[in-house]
């Protein structure tokens, strides 16, 4: 389960141009509120988040580009911690919201994946049959070897995703927005992600598609400005949004 009571975060901006900065500009990118203080400018990127997320629910997250929803998947992930509030999570909540490895570009694909593996397994058992299943369905072949600098775009987000999408967790954060790679690896990408998803315990799903939400989500959370302005069934969250914007 998942339970957020009041949570707040907010983020310092140490610009030096932060007081000429219009507020609607940063509302564009972050959703939230812009405060000036004594000691500076703050962003209230989330501003009193209240909800639960019981084990075993697919919940979507809605909202338009900057409303939160991003934010949200990063803080109930660990990414970003609240600022205040109270915040339980009694499951590990797995990010796929990255678009990129976190290692650095300089490691082979070998190294990459390897370090992916240890980050989420805490030890090497069962790493060679991760990394084959991960380099069959890539295609990357001895590519894997080279330096992950030295791929493609496409290449590297085949990896990624390849390497994402290979195990199963009890609550996901997914981010749809998420890349598959090239347009020839996009069907095959379509029908792993489908599996994956349904593989997943608790599901929680930000994007602007009606038609995934349909499929996968039973549950409906609306985002505007950093604050939760509908929860509940999801129809009833969808026609909340496409009410209030259009």
């Amino acid at each position: 389960m998942i339970e957020l009571r009041d949570v707040w975060l907010r983020i310092p901006v140490t610009s030096s141009e932060t007081r000429s900065l219009k507020t609607a500009l940063l509302r564009s990118v972050t959703g939230g509120k812009l405060r000036h203080s004594r000691s500076g400018a703050v962003i209230e990127a989330l501003r009193g988040i209240s909800c639960t997320i019981r084990h075993g629910e697919r919940v979507a997250l809605i909202g338009h580009n900057g409303a939160g929803k991003s934010t949200f998947l990063k803080l109930i992930s660990g990414i970003y911690f609240p600022t205040s509030g109270s915040f339980k999570a009694s499951c590990h909540v797995f990010p796929m919201i990255q678009k990129s490895f976190i290692t650095s570009p300089e490691l082979s694909g070998v190294q990459a994946v390897k370090a992916h593996y240890l980050l989420t397994h805490s030890n090497l058992r069962g790493f060679q049959s991760f990394l084959d299943n991960a380099l069959e369905f890539s295609g990357l072949g001895d590519f894997i070897h080279l330096p992950v600098k030295s791929y493609s775009e496409g290449m590297a987000s085949r990896l990624l995703f390849s390497v994402l999408t290979e195990s199963k967790h009890e609550c996901l954060a997914l981010d749809e927005g998420f890349g598959a790679g090239d347009s020839r690896f996009f069907e095959k990408a379509q029908e792993r992600m489908h599996e994956f998803i349904a593989k997943a315990g608790t599901l929680i799903l930000a994007t602007h598609s009606d038609v995934l939400l349909h499929q996968f989500c039973s549950r409906g959370i609306v985002f505007d400005q950093g604050t939760i302005v509908y929860d509940g069934e999801l129809e009833g969250a969808l026609d909340y949004y496409h009410r209030i914007n259009y």
